[in-house]
């Protein structure tokens, strides 16, 4: 890869550095069960991502402790060859971010305990304060979103110049994945993809994302 254009890597989090999405985990453990009525409403196009982020967040029944020691308890790791796709990055010089539709709270502290929070992360902005749980899409302006978390990263990043390598699992991805100039895909959005005859590199884990990088045009 040239070292000379600027690059940078945006990657999922839930169900693409890990295997695992640990916001469903979470809400099967600690949300009422009708948030996957809330699920199926967001699925079938009834509701917005924001919208249904917001819903099913005030859904858990747990405080902010409760849900971090559930997660530390649980021992999340990320899929094997992160720290040195990492490293591969630094020596190259590519930016790496992570964005999620995931919550803040979580992937922080995932993050910070894997002794990873140099990380830059952007997520679902939560807030537990006196009882009243809220959690918002911020977007790169700081003002919030119903739709397009994602895509609005990537478009910040592609006007600033950037070759945008996206990282991804799952549908929601797509939309940012296809402004692209590279995807890694895995899961479902291996599947749109290839469905679509898109262009994309399959992956199992973060070794074979960082072996190609040099081969990337």
């Amino acid at each position: 890869m040239n070292g000379q254009i600027k690059t940078i890597i945006q990657c999922d989090f839930d169900g693409t550095l890990t295997r695992d999405d640990i916001g469903f985990t979470l809400l099967d453990e600690f949300a009422r069960p009708e948030w996957r009525i809330t699920l199926e409403q967001y699925k079938a196009g009834r509701i917005t991502v924001g919208q249904f982020n917001s819903i099913v967040f005030r859904m858990i029944e747990a405080d902010k402790s409760e849900l971090l020691d559930y997660v530390r308890r649980r021992d999340v790791s990320l899929r094997p060859g992160f720290t040195e796709l990492l490293a591969g990055c630094r020596r190259r010089g590519i930016e790496f971010i992570i964005v999620s539709n995931g919550w803040d709270f979580y992937i922080d502290y995932i993050m910070k305990n894997l002794n990873l929070s140099e990380v830059p992360v952007r997520a679902s902005v939560t807030s537990f304060d006196h009882g009243q749980r809220t959690a918002r899409y911020l977007g790169p302006d700081g003002k919030e979103l119903q739709v397009g978390f994602k895509e609005a990263y990537s478009r910040l990043f592609l006007d600033r110049g950037y070759r945008v390598i996206y990282v991804g699992n799952g549908i929601s991805d797509a939309p940012a994945a296809c402004l692209a100039h590279h995807v890694f895909a895995v899961d479902d959005l291996k599947d749109y993809f290839e469905s679509r005859n898109y262009a994309c590199y399959p992956f199992q884990d973060m070794h074979d994302i960082e072996r190609k990088l040099d081969h990337l045009a």
